[in-house]
């Protein structure tokens, strides 16, 4: 499970003059930690924090447990100096919970109370704003990565914020854990496609394991009839295969996706980018050539491959995929001014699981700029919101560009490829100039969902830009 981090704050100095105060704000952020995890990860709790002291015990304390990201629980007004040492230990993204115990005082009931001790104590434990502008005056000047999370403690809109800072926190230990294999080489002049694989490995912690057609070959030539069948079987069940496929080319891909299974599993990968010609008549011209249908499986398996060795793209669609969206391999295809939409698609492979209706395996007499035939995946993109990622690299860097938009119905291009039609709040043309200004490769990945917010979290929890286009 990924790790998080709580402490709370407060000042050791007001237990004594105010009775039950501590022990009402510790029972607060009980309640906070049993919230968090239920949000499916592990909260390392390192208690309150009410003296400089402490704070260098919890930032040790914090650290030896390799959190992902520190939520800090601001239980009553606080100083400073004890949450810096923490934050400048850690080096990770703090997240700052100002969560009041209700969403309004009882004004009248607490006016009533006749002891201004009494009173001064219940303001404490509602003070929780108080601290917030001091802490992040500090972390301002200190250099100090953070964010808020305002409201209280029954505030499902505050709560649905922390579910989301805590997917992206285990979307972030899952990319600096992937294995991404790299099968073959770039296409040729595919300039934008190119990436600094060293950066990538910087920015997102994952391991790139460079990988041999060889290798492929001698899972394929050993794939036993037993598994082929069984492949074709899984064909048949996850893919409305139309009647114009030929046996001989089902059993050509099946082959193929048994020995793409086998690559998969024997280097640990939970993502590819891929792309091979080869001479004609070659045997790796013949598995270059039938590698859609396993390469979809995966996909819809969320192991994405991306074609066209789009590292930068498997990157993108492996976010997607760890964030529950899918992530489908996607490059323009045209406008319709008439209708406002831009559609999108690949002849590659394809994330089954966010389709429309059932997905097609169909024959492809020639796959365009490239060699060969075979066959390919047809599907739209489940109607509704969706959002569009690509991982981007410029001459400073890497950032993340997304889009939220609609997958809408409307008529797609039979020709045995993924196509859908999307709409965008700013309108075709602008969302055309406005996301190619950015500068990313051609390729996207969309998946199903608004999840933009999300994926600015996780661009600020591994520190890299985040542009949103609409």
């Amino acid at each position: 499970m990924t790790k998080v981090g709580l402490f709370g704050i407060g000042l050791d100095t007001y237990w004594a003059q105010f009775d039950g105060l501590l022990g009402n704000l510790k029972k607060y952020q009980e309640q906070i930690k049993n919230r968090i995890a239920g949000f499916g990860v592990e909260v390392i709790d390192a208690g309150m924090v009410d003296n400089p002291v402490k704070a260098r015990e919890a930032a040790g304390f914090l650290k030896s447990q390799d959190v992902e990201i520190v939520f800090l629980y601001v239980s009553t007004y606080a100083l400073s100096s004890t949450v810096l040492p923490i934050a400048q230990k850690l080096k990770i993204p703090m997240v700052i919970l100002n969560l009041q115990p209700v969403e309004t005082l009882d004004y009248e009931a607490f006016n009533k109370l006749d002891d201004r001790g009494k009173m001064t104590g219940i303001w404490l434990e509602h003070c929780q704003a108080c601290s917030v502008p001091e802490i992040a005056s500090v972390f301002n000047r200190s250099g100090i990565q953070y964010d808020f999370v305002t409201g209280y403690l029954q505030d499902e809109e505050a709560w649905c914020e922390i579910g989301k800072w805590t997917e992206a926190a285990r979307v972030s230990a899952a990319m600096r854990n992937n294995r991404l294999g790299v099968l073959g080489h770039y296409y040729c002049g595919m300039l934008d496609v190119y990436t600094d694989l060293t950066k990538q490995s910087a920015v997102f912690g994952t391991h790139i394991e460079l990988l041999e057609m060889c290798e492929l070959k001698k899972y394929r030539d050993g794939a036993t009839e037993t598994e082929v069948c069984a492949k074709i079987q899984e064909f048949k069940t996850t893919f409305d295969v139309v009647p114009e496929c030929e046996s001989t080319e089902i059993e050509r891909a099946a082959r193929t996706s048994v020995a793409l299974d086998q690559l998969v599993k024997n280097r640990n990968l939970g993502s590819m980018a891929y792309y091979y010609e080869g001479e004609p008549g070659n045997d790796y011209e013949n598995i270059a050539t039938s590698v859609i249908a396993g390469n979809t499986l995966l996909t819809g398996k969320n192991i994405p491959v991306a074609g066209e060795c789009e590292v930068k793209n498997a990157q993108a669609m492996k976010i997607m995929a760890e964030f529950g969206a899918g992530g489908s391999f996607s490059e323009f295809y045209l406008m319709d001014f008439k209708d406002d939409v831009v559609m999108l698609g690949h002849d590659g492979p394809a994330h089954f699981a966010i389709a429309e209706g059932r997905v097609k395996l169909v024959p492809l007499p020639i796959f365009h700029g490239k060699p060969g035939k075979g066959l390919s995946i047809q599907m739209t993109v489940k109607h509704g919101p969706v959002t569009l990622l690509s991982v981007v690299e410029d001459k400073d860097g890497i950032f993340l560009l997304v889009a939220e938009g609609e997958s809408v119905a409307g008529p797609i291009l039979e020709i045995g490829n993924t196509n859908s039609r999307y709409r965008f709040s700013v309108g075709a043309k602008k969302f055309m100039n406005e996301w190619s200004k950015q500068g990313p490769a051609h390729h996207c990945a969309i998946g199903i969902g608004h999840i933009a917010d999300k994926i600015e979290k996780l661009g600020k929890i591994i520190n890299i830009n985040t542009v949103k286009i609409c």
